[in-house]
């Protein structure tokens, strides 16, 4: 009888999961999030013309050229902040906390672009309740896919980025 031959744990390692895959996942959820939201904002600001799509493609690439950087230092900075200011609170209660600020903070600026590029500055009575408008109209679903992500895809992500 022979017996069945054990791996030695040490001499296993994990397999690493390729930053390809990594990059894909990021960009699939920016492409959603920031996609719906511009979405939103470009209807609120222009309505379904011959133009939409063309109108919200600009939007979006902007607010992801422009989110890109800022949501990264504000990441960054809202952690720091809310660790020092909750250092005795749960993790949940935190990234909850930073991704409500996260949310109002992302969507100030994405509404700002999108109604930079749809309505410009010419008039900025119009503009200024152009930015409000969208601010206002995708509000509520930024907070609620900001909640839903900090409690449930976020600490998946982090692993799956980690691995």
């Amino acid at each position: 009888m022979s017996t069945p031959v054990s791996a030695n744990p040490v001499m296993v390692e994990p397999k690493k999961t390729p930053v390809i895959y990594k990059i894909l996942v990021m960009v699939s959820i920016i492409t959603l999030i920031g996609g719906t939201l511009t979405g939103i904002m470009t209807y609120v600001n222009v309505g379904v013309t011959e133009h939409f799509y063309a109108d919200w493609f600009t939007s979006f690439i902007s607010a992801v050229l422009v989110m890109a950087p800022v949501g990264f230092v504000m990441m960054t900075l809202m952690h720091k902040l809310v660790a020092q200011l909750l250092p005795n609170s749960s993790e949940l209660k935190r990234n909850l906390l930073i991704s409500v600020f996260m949310a109002l903070i992302m969507e100030s600026v994405m509404a700002f672009v999108t109604a930079t590029n749809n309505i410009g500055y010419a008039d900025m009575r119009v503009f200024v309740t152009g930015w409000a408008e969208g601010l206002l109209a995708a509000l509520p679903i930024g907070l609620t896919i900001m909640l839903i992500m900090s409690v449930t895809v976020k600490p998946k992500i982090e692993r799956f980025l980690k691995s």
